[in-house]
C-alpha cells in the first residue's frame, strides 16, 4: 500500500464499537441529524430497518439515546406495501415523484437522494440501503461517530465484508462484483490516492449537509462513486473516513443487471474526468449498454439505457421550501 494511503487508512480507519451512543449522546449537542432510506419495492426488510432507527435513536427511543431527529424514506413508486410499512414502522415516507417535480432526472437510487436534501433539514445526513438484512444500531453510530467528533470530516462511508448467498451456498467477501471488478481497478487507475477505501460503493454512508448540497447526483447508481470523488477532489483525502461495520447481507441481484451497474459506474467515472478536462474522449461514451442471449435462432440483443443523468447541486436550486 502507498505510504500516504497507508497513513489515511491507519488515521480514518474505525469500527463500529469505537462510537458507542453514550459518548455521540454527550457530544451531538444541536447538530440535527436525518436518516435517509432511498427504498422501491423493499416490503421484506424498510419496516424492520425504520423500526430499529426509529426505537434505537428516533422519536420512540429514552431521550438521552435520540440521536436522529428525522427518519425519512424516499419511495421511489413502489408497487408493494414499502410506503405502508415503512409508515407504520416510524418513518415519514415521501414520494420521489412528489419532491421538486418541475426537475425532471432519469430515476434511479442517486435521483432519491438528491430529491431527500430537499425534504430534509438534518445538519448530517445519513443514507442507508433498504435491503439490507444484517442491519444493526450499529450502522447509524458507527457512521455518525466521525462526524460528531471531528469537524474536518465530512464523508464517512461504511466498511464491511459482504458475503454471497445463494440458497444454502455462503462464499465469504463474495458480495462485492461491481465493487472489485469495476470500481476498485478505476480507483486504484485513475484517483489512486482513494484506493484505501474498501467499500467505494457502500450504500451506507454520512455527510454533512453543506457538502452533498454542493455537489451534483448522477440519478442511477454512479452516485456513490461520484459522491466519493467529489469529496475527494474538492475536500482533500482527509475529510473522508470509513468505518467498519461488520458484515453486510442483502438482495444480490444477477450479473446482467450488474452489468448495467457498473456501466453507470464507469460513466459516472468518466464524467469527472471529463469535467476536470482529463479525457477528450469522454462525450463519446456510449449511452446504453449492449447484452446478449442465445436463442434457438442465435443471439439477441438487448440494449439498456445507461443513466448518465445528473441532478444539479441541490445548492443551485432555486425553488419554494418542499420541507416538511
Amino acid at each position: 500500500m502507498r505510504e500516504d494511503v497507508a497513513a489515511w487508512f491507519e488515521r480514518r480507519t474505525t469500527t463500529a464499537s469505537d462510537w458507542p451512543v453514550d459518548l455521540l449522546a454527550t457530544v451531538k449537542g444541536p447538530t440535527t441529524v436525518s436518516v435517509v432510506l432511498p427504498a422501491l419495492n423493499e416490503e421484506p426488510t424498510v419496516g424492520r430497518i425504520v423500526e430499529i432507527v426509529h426505537r434505537s435513536f428516533g422519536a420512540a427511543a429514552p431521550e438521552h439515546r435520540r440521536l436522529v431527529d428525522e427518519l425519512v424514506v424516499i419511495d421511489g413508486g413502489s408497487s408493494d406495501r414499502t410506503a405502508e410499512i415503512a409508515a407504520a414502522a416510524g418513518a415519514r415516507v415521501v414520494q420521489r415523484a412528489e419532491i421538486l417535480p418541475e426537475h425532471t432526472g432519469s430515476g434511479g437510487k442517486g435521483e432519491a437522494m438528491w430529491r431527500s436534501l430537499a425534504v430534509t433539514t438534518g445538519d448530517i445526513v445519513v443514507f442507508v440501503d433498504a435491503d439490507l438484512q444484517s442491519f444493526t444500531p450499529s450502522y447509524v453510530t458507527g457512521l455518525l461517530g466521525p462526524l460528531l467528533t471531528d469537524d474536518s470530516v465530512h464523508l464517512v462511508k461504511a466498511v464491511y465484508e459482504r458475503p454471497l448467498v445463494e440458497g444454502a451456498t455462503v462464499v465469504p467477501a463474495g458480495g462485492g462484483r461491481v465493487t472489485e471488478l469495476v470500481a476498485r481497478p478505476l480507483l486504484n487507475l485513475l484517483w489512486p490516492e482513494l484506493a484505501g477505501v474498501v467499500q467505494p460503493l457502500a450504500g451506507e454512508y454520512a455527510a454533512r449537509r453543506p457538502l452533498l448540497e454542493s455537489l451534483p447526483f448522477p440519478c442511477g447508481y454512479g452516485v456513490e462513486i461520484a459522491l466519493l470523488v467529489d469529496t475527494y477532489e474538492r475536500l482533500g483525502l482527509d475529510a473522508i473516513a470509513q468505518v467498519d461495520l461488520g458484515v453486510r447481507v442483502h438482495r444480490h441481484h444477477e450479473e446482467r443487471f450488474l452489468g448495467v451497474m457498473a456501466a453507470e459506474i464507469m460513466r459516472a467515472a468518466t464524467e469527472r474526468l471529463r469535467r476536470r478536462g482529463d479525457l477528450s474522449l469522454a462525450a463519446d461514451v456510449s449511452a446504453s449498454l449492449l447484452q446478449f442471449d442465445r436463442g434457438a435462432s442465435g443471439f439477441s440483443v438487448t440494449e439498456h439505457p445507461v443513466a448518465g443523468v445528473e441532478m444539479p447541486p441541490m445548492a443551485s436550486v432555486r425553488a419554494p421550501s418542499v420541507h416538511g
